[in-house]
C-alpha cells in the first residue's frame, strides 16, 4: 500500500492556478524532494495534503483513506512542519511540545518520555525551559522540527527543514531524515539543491504548479539532457521568467 496516493489535484486562488493536475505516489522508506523556484506551487502542495488547505479539485489519499472523507485519520498519520513554522512565543518549548503531544492525544504514561526523545533528536534539550519568543530562528526551527516527529508518524511533511541553522544543525537534522526514512515516507519542499542532492531517494521538481520531472537524481537528469541539478534548476526559472 502506497503511503499517499496524489491524484489530479489542483489548486486555485481566484485566478491564480497554484497547483495544477498534480498526481503522484509514495511509499515507506523515500525520502522525496520537491524542488522548484519560487511560487512553483510546493508549500501549496504540501498545505493541501496535512489538510490545512482545501483543493479545488482533485483527491489525497493517506495509507489507502482518502482525507475529505476521513480528515482525523489523515491528521493522525501526518507530522507538518510548516514554512517558517508558526509556534506560540510566550510558552516554554517543553510546554509547547506538551501542549502539542496533548492535541496529538499521546498518552499521558508517554508523553515525558515522548517529549525528552524529540527534544534529544532536534539537540533543543539545553532550552527546554526557555520562552520560545527568546530563541534565534534556528532553535525556532528545531522547536517545529521537534513537534513535526511528536506522533511518530507515518507521513512526514517538512516545508523548508534547515532553514535558518547553521552548517553543523543542517548536516545534523539530515542525518536524523535519512534514519527516520526507514520506517516513514518523507516529503520536503525546499529550494536548496544539496538537500535535494544530498538526502533525497527521489525529487519531483515542480514549476508554475505542474510536476515537469519525478524520479532520481540520475534519471531526471537524463530525461532533460543536464548534467547537473544546478543546471536544470537554472532551466528551469528561465522557463519561469520567459
Amino acid at each position: 500500500m502506497f503511503t499517499i496516493n496524489v491524484s489530479g489535484l489542483s489548486k486555485n486562488f481566484n485566478q491564480l492556478q497554484a497547483v495544477n493536475q498534480v498526481s503522484f505516489t509514495a511509499k515507506k522508506g523515500e525520502i522525496i524532494a520537491l524542488l522548484g523556484p519560487n511560487g512553483a506551487g510546493k508549500s501549496t502542495l504540501m498545505n493541501m495534503i496535512c489538510g490545512y488547505l482545501a483543493p479545488t479539485s482533485g483527491e489525497i489519499e493517506i495509507l489507502g483513506k482518502k482525507i475529505h472523507d476521513y480528515p482525523l485519520f489523515a491528521k493522525e498519520n501526518i507530522g507538518f512542519l510548516p514554512e517558517g513554522s508558526p509556534l506560540y512565543p510566550d510558552l516554554s518549548v517543553k510546554n509547547f511540545l506538551r501542549y502539542m503531544a496533548e492535541l496529538r492525544n499521546i498518552k499521558k504514561q508517554e508523553l515525558k518520555n515522548r517529549i525528552l526523545q524529540v527534544a534529544k533528536d532536534a539537540q533543543i534539550e539545553e532550552i527546554l525551559k526557555q520562552k520560545i519568543e527568546t530563541l534565534s530562528k534556528g532553535y525556532q526551527r528545531r522547536v517545529g522540527f521537534a513537534q513535526s516527529i511528536l506522533s511518530d508518524p507515518t507521513l512526514l511533511l517538512l516545508d523548508e527543514p534547515t532553514d535558518g541553522l547553521d552548517p553543523n544543525q543542517k548536516e545534523h537534522i539530515r542525518r536524523l531524515i535519512s534514519q527516520m526514512s526507514t520506517n516513514k515516507t518523507i516529503l520536503i519542499s525546499t529550494h536548496l539543491l544539496e538537500e535535494a542532492e544530498n538526502i533525497a531517494t527521489r525529487i519531483i521538481l515542480m514549476n508554475k504548479g505542474e510536476i515537469k520531472a519525478d524520479g532520481t537524481l540520475k534519471q531526471i537528469l537524463k530525461t532533460n539532457s543536464c548534467s547537473t541539478l544546478a543546471e536544470l534548476f537554472r532551466k528551469l526559472t528561465r522557463e519561469t521568467n520567459a
